[in-house]
């Protein structure tokens, strides 16, 4: 996340875009998302950043060291509410996404995660790509492939090359309708 958020800020000050795309893989909650789906994401949350409390987990603005609603953020979370007008764009699911330090592997602690934010997928730099755009004033997609389920490390069941695959056809086709 550090050297995501990093890199795009450094780009985005020292170059001129009219849009950033960030392609990626990620791991999905929800199983109605088979494998290779693409997918795109339009809201997305920093999930581990607060305290731990006990069993309770506090969020920044639980703690009262940011307004939930403070920029660039809604509710705690960073919402792409103008993303390009690609068609095909527009005819991927739209899914909510958490974005990790370390992504999940444990039944414990994806049924926290589950419950506490509600995600369809996972990634581990998504939130800070959104993050810089935002703050920057640029607009964005973030567009990733599901290339396993979050779940017990299992990658055996993983489906990397195929989820890979699907991406860079539904990269160059958005390209294509920009």
């Amino acid at each position: 996340m550090v050297a995501t958020a990093t890199w795009c800020s450094r780009a985005l000050v020292t170059g001129d875009y009219d849009l950033a795309l960030n392609l990626g893989v990620c791991g999905a909650f929800d199983r109605t998302l088979a494998l290779g789906t693409v997918v795109h994401v339009t809201t997305d949350r920093f999930a581990e950043l607060g305290a731990e409390d006990g069993d309770a987990f506090l969020t920044m603005s639980d703690l009262g060291l940011l307004d939930a609603n403070e920029f660039p953020f809604t509710a705690g979370t960073l919402v792409n509410a103008a993303p390009p007008g690609s068609s095909v764009l527009k005819s991927l699911p739209s899914v909510q996404s958490i974005t990790v330090s370390t992504v999940h592997g444990n039944e414990e602690s994806i049924a926290r995660a589950v419950e506490r934010f509600a995600p369809q997928v996972e990634s581990m730099e998504g939130a800070a790509f959104m993050y810089a755009c935002l703050v920057h004033g640029l607009p964005f997609a973030q567009v990733r492939s599901v290339s396993n389920n979050v779940e017990r490390r299992n990658r055996a069941a993983w489906k990397l090359p195929e989820a890979v695959r699907a991406l860079n056809a539904a990269a160059v086709e958005i390209i294509d309708t920009l």
